[in-house]
């Protein structure tokens, strides 16, 4: 496996490469218009980065008109 595909980043991260602000992404997620997260402990969770590139990508595109 690609180590990028594996990469897990957190929220702070998520933010950083989106551009959306933490409740936008929760807003989001609910809506089934992000990627889900993923439980990495009782307190703690994390978003795969291909999922988060893939979604940024699908944004780009549809936002250019294709």
């Amino acid at each position: 496996m690609d180590t990028k595909t594996s990469r897990i980043i957190r929220l702070p991260e998520v933010q950083r490469k989106t551009g959306l602000g933490r409740s936008s992404v929760y807003k989001y997620m609910k809506e089934n218009g992000f990627p889900k997260s993923i439980v990495l402990g009782p307190r703690a969770i994390g978003w795969i980065e291909s999922d988060i590139d893939r979604w940024i990508s699908e944004r780009v595109y549809t936002s250019a008109g294709q």
